[in-house]
């Protein structure tokens, strides 16, 4: 069943008046990779009416006021990306397409569309039910945070919405609570996984650094992230709350982890696996080619890359579906239309963290201090890839499907480590799920841009590269390496980008092309260094490029496909931000405040034994 988006669908079903309505930025498309569908899903099969309105005419009244006004709340969405990244390039060029649009032109997702739908709710329904903000774009944008676009520290999306209610994470068990709580009008206060403003800090809660501390110094929006950052997580985390001008931002800690039941069941629940009638009628869904016949393993990651706001938005710790669930889930699609034996993708944001995790993680919580990998893998981590090589080979055993890819993104690190499986798991994708090229994500080579980067180094990056050409040798097939790079990441300057040419060149003998310039998205340890130009753990100076042209000149040195030279810099451009010119911003100046909060101490990796047999929380009381 498809949610109604159509009072005829309403009519259909005997609906009156619909529970809740959810507003999102992208096209309807009824998949387990979409946030919309999911949430609504789960409401549904709580027993809720719920309805869709995506992407909505932002001009009239007509699309929003399609459905009527719910009876408990409405939920809104900027899609499966923040709508800012949906519209521009890293060098803040408008996109003229977008995958989660029909016909494929982007002109129906508006900037910061979270806000736009919630002014737009607004003007067509006074006084209203309460307005749910949740999704990407309002998980990351929950407290004060750098807004790449206007180059500036923006308030919390609560705030400038003017909403009631926003939902962070992976909103799954946060979402019914909420709709249990406003059904039978109780309290929302203590529901875990919300955010909400009150006028007074609550009692036994963190309190971060005020809107108008982080806006006016830095080193207070450093310790405010370092907060924020460690308080992500079950278990270990307090609440949180965050002054903007006389109202406090209060963040409860995040819901529990799901168990394995509750995460099967989040995908038995039953979907189309297409775009909605109404949608799909206005036009092709590019998109829909890469989700729809693609297979999420499990939840989480603790890659904790810098740039990547997964972390902050699923979490550090794995919870993993059971195999039966997956296979019953590849088993339905043989009954639909579309289906002609292939599976895109079997995996999560990183395929290869499936079916393992830390013991003493799942004992007593992911340690603050600690990162599970980085320049090196955690040894209390044992990787383990047996589980996802059995899991493989069930689902080659199913007579309905003839290929099954591992597209999501492999730690090749986890790899090395593994010395029991990690080979044989290696061995798995040459012989069986990869189509010619492996998508690797080693972002770039320079030590000092790594670091800052929180990625594995060069040399674990040729021993996972000699031992897969050494698979594909043995199996006789002509496969390769295929090579995910950031271009003009904090640290990196243009002569980082001709070493990496040069070693992409004469090492990985390729002139690579999947080469992005740096975005600086939302409560991202990256996008913290980018704007304030330091090391957030040791507060050094950070080269941070941010002229636009030099940015791209990173970018095409690697790319050129004459062989390697050297370019000039140029003049450096550090420090020079070029102001958005898309539209004009006008923010009052907030005075500078003297910060009174140490810096945390740097993670040392030679205390890995002293540190893990007591955790220290770095906290600044």
């Amino acid at each position: 069943m498809f949610l109604p988006t159509t009072k005829k669908e309403l009519k259909a079903l005997g609906w009156e008046q619909l529970d809740v309505i959810l507003v999102s930025g992208d096209t309807y498309v009824d998949t387990p990779y979409n946030g919309i569908a999911i949430v609504g899903k789960l409401l549904v099969d709580a027993g809720y009416r719920v309805g869709v309105i995506a992407q909505p005419d932002i001009e009239s009244g007509k699309d929003i006021m399609r459905l009527g006004e719910p009876k408990l709340y409405w939920g809104i969405s900027g899609g499966l990306v923040d709508s800012m990244v949906a519209n521009y390039t890293a060098t803040k060029k408008f996109r003229k397409s977008d995958d989660f649009t029909p016909g494929a032109v982007n002109d129906r997702r508006p900037d910061r569309a979270v806000i736009k739908y919630a002014n737009l709710i607004r003007q067509h329904f006074k006084d209203t039910v309460p307005l749910v903000l949740g999704g990407v774009e309002a998980s990351l944008r929950r407290v004060a945070h750098y807004d790449f676009w206007t180059n500036k520290i923006r308030r919390s999306l609560l705030f400038d919405a003017k909403a009631d209610v926003l939902v962070y994470g992976m909103a799954e068990k946060s979402v019914v609570e909420l709709t249990d709580a406003f059904r039978d009008k109780k309290p929302i206060e203590d529901i875990r996984g919300i955010c909400y403003i009150a006028k007074e800090p609550k009692e036994g809660y963190y309190e971060l650094p005020s809107y108008e501390e982080c806006a006016g110094d830095k080193h207070a929006f450093i310790s405010m992230f370092h907060h924020f950052y460690a308080n992500n997580e079950p278990d270990i985390s307090k609440g949180l709350c965050q002054l903007h001008g006389n109202r406090h931002l209060i963040q409860n800690p995040p819901q529990p982890s799901m168990t394995q039941e509750e995460i099967d069941h989040v995908y038995d629940i039953g979907y189309e696996r297409d775009v909605h009638p109404y949608y799909k009628a206005q036009g092709e869904v590019r998109g829909l080619q890469t989700i729809q016949f693609s297979v999420t393993t499990h939840h989480g990651c603790y890659g904790e890359c810098n740039f990547c706001a997964i972390t902050v938005h699923q979490g550090r710790t794995i919870r993993s579906r059971s195999q039966d669930s997956i296979v019953s889930e590849i088993d339905e699609f043989k009954a639909h239309k579309d289906f002609k034996g292939i599976i895109n993708d079997v995996g999560g944001a990183t395929a290869n963290m499936y079916g393992f995790e830390c013991d003493k993680k799942l004992k007593s919580g992911v340690c603050q201090d600690i990162p599970c990998t980085s320049s090196q893998v955690c040894p209390i981590l044992r990787p383990d890839h047996a589980p996802q090589i059995e899991l493989l080979g069930k689902i080659r055993k199913l007579p309905h499907v003839k290929k099954a890819f591992v597209n999501s993104g492999i730690r090749y690190d986890l790899i090395q480590e593994d010395k029991k499986h990690g080979k044989q798991y290696l061995k798995t994708l040459v012989d069986h799920h990869i189509s010619g090229q492996m998508k690797v994500a080693p972002e770039h080579i320079d030590d000092k841009v790594l670091k800052l980067m929180n990625k594995p180094d060069k040399a674990t990056l040729m021993r996972f590269k000699a031992d897969f050409d050494e698979l594909n040798r043995q199996s006789g097939k002509k496969q390769f390496l295929t090579y995910y790079l950031i271009a003009a990441h904090p640290g990196s300057q243009l002569k980082d980008m001709q070493n990496l040419k040069e070693f992409a060149n004469q090492e990985l003998h390729l002139n690579p092309e999947q080469v992005q310039v740096f975005i600086p998205t939302p409560s991202t340890y990256s996008a913290l260094m980018y704007y304030t130009e330091m090391d957030p753990w040791t507060r050094e100076p950070v080269f941070v490029e941010k002229d636009p042209q030099q940015k791209q000149k990173q970018k095409d040195v690697v790319t050129q496909k004459e062989p390697f030279k050297k370019y000039s810099a140029g003049k450096p451009q550090h420090n020079q931000a070029k102001p958005f010119k898309k539209r004009k911003v006008h923010e009052k100046k907030e005075p500078q405040q003297k910060n009174s909060l140490k810096p945390p101490r740097p993670i040392n990796y030679k205390t890995y034994k002293t540190l893990h047999k007591e955790r220290i929380v770095y906290r600044e009381e």
